[in-house]
């Protein structure tokens, strides 16, 4: 939807999309996109095998929820005057008006970040941490033994492994595939190291006051999630074949998420406050963190990469939608950009070839249809041609066209088949 009307809405004579100020946001949305679906599939794989992930789709949920906050605002920015005009044209403001609602139900989000996904999934999920309290709870001392002895043995192998694969930028690790995203496996097992160890660190200082640093619960809950959607995204490359064009996404989505991942770190480096030793976490620790960081956000030559892609009438592009409900029918909002979309395509060629005659000074100064008049009677295009023009421009010009209602229809004095555009 966005990435049409990016194509179509032209200021300056040049589609929206062609400015960085678009590609941003615009790249952003791609992205997104490409993430959620790979974590839909890896998510939904392991439900229909029967399994009940608590932990795993509390952060589907979560995510999935906040990620599309975040797209349903660059989405309203893009489309501008367009998205807060409702009326039947408008195909984002009834969505964006939502999207509280997906925030809220089913367990509040900041609920779920700071209390659920970390506070009841590190017990649950820690291999020694539960049967320990339960070999308490039964009274069980040689269960107890068992259990502690082990999370001691535990904790040193973290350790050591922690600081190995944060020396080395996670290169001890041997990558199950070879290729652009190798890089993601190991530093992943590194940001997995280095959770592990503070998780620990974490559980054992503060005890039960860990429950109540939601602040702390909610980075650790931040750290785990990206590492899981970080962990579909390359799953979904996988399973489609690792196709080289959809590379920019997968770099888009695996820097983001590490660099998410390095933020949830050093704030708990930060704030962590554990009890005679706040100096070195906040000193040395938060130190080395800071200049042998996982990763930053992707550059402007990914998010470039991810935008052009969008702008392209292409087979990838259509599969970023594979699956979803596209309207055929003439005057169905969607299907109208759509159309207008597709023509516009078409006629960029046409477009390019006038462009280079006026450059060459073989046409008259001019503009819009006079221009294409001009260069029809010099021979540079054909008839067929500019007529692909014609189309092309009075379909842009009814793809971003906006309801415009008089104060009668607003009020419901009058039908809204009087409904006039603007």
């Amino acid at each position: 939807m966005v990435s049409a009307h990016a194509a179509v809405r032209k200021q300056f004579g040049v589609p929206i999309g062609q400015f960085e100020g678009i590609e941003e946001p615009l790249a952003r949305i791609g992205a997104f996109n490409y993430l959620l679906e790979a974590l839909r599939r890896f998510t939904c794989g392991a439900l229909d095998q029967g399994i009940k992930p608590p932990v795993i789709t509390a952060i589907a949920k979560y995510n999935a929820t906040e990620l599309s906050r975040k797209m349903g605002n660059d989405g309203m920015d893009i489309q501008g005057g367009q998205a807060i005009s409702r009326g039947p044209r408008n195909l984002l403001a009834h969505g964006y008006i939502g999207i509280p609602i997906m925030i809220t139900v089913e367990g509040a989000n900041i609920m779920t970040r700071t209390l659920i996904i970390f506070g009841q999934g590190a017990m649950r999920a820690h291999p020694y941490a539960f049967p320990e309290v339960d070999a308490i709870s039964k009274g069980d001392v040689a269960g107890f033994d068992r259990a502690f002895f082990g999370h001691i043995g535990h904790l040193v192998r973290n350790l050591f492994r922690s600081v190995l694969l944060s020396v080395t930028r996670g290169r001890l690790v041997a990558s199950p595939v070879r290729g652009a995203t190798a890089q993601y496996y190991r530093k992943l097992a590194w940001a997995s190291a280095t959770f592990a160890i503070l998780s620990d660190l974490a559980m054992g200082a503060l005890g039960g006051q860990l429950k109540v640093r939601e602040k702390i619960t909610g980075r650790f809950a931040d750290i785990l999630s990206w590492m899981y959607l970080s962990s579909a995204v390359l799953r979904r490359f996988e399973a489609e074949g690792r196709r080289k064009e959809d590379l920019p996404f997968v770099h888009y989505c695996l820097r983001y998420g590490l660099s998410q991942t390095q933020d949830a770190f050093d704030g708990i480096f930060e704030n962590i406050n554990v009890p005679g030793l706040g100096w070195l976490f906040g000193g040395p620790f938060r130190w080395w963190s800071h200049i042998n960081s996982l990763s930053g956000p992707a550059n402007d030559v990914v998010s470039h990469q991810v935008a052009r892609i969008l702008l392209q009438d292409t087979p990838q592009r259509d599969r970023m939608t594979e699956g979803l409900y596209l309207p055929k029918q003439a005057g169905e909002p969607l299907c109208r950009l759509e159309t207008a979309f597709k023509a516009v395509k078409e006629a960029e060629g046409i477009e390019k070839k006038i462009r280079q005659a006026a450059k060459e000074k073989k046409l008259p100064k001019a503009k819009g249809a006079e221009l294409v008049a001009e260069a029809l009677k010099a021979g540079i295009i054909t008839p067929a041609e500019a007529d692909i023009l014609k189309r092309a421009e009075e379909l842009r010009l009814d793809a971003i066209t906006v309801d415009d209602f008089s104060q009668d229809e607003y009020l419901g004095r009058v039908p809204l088949r009087a409904v006039k555009t603007a």
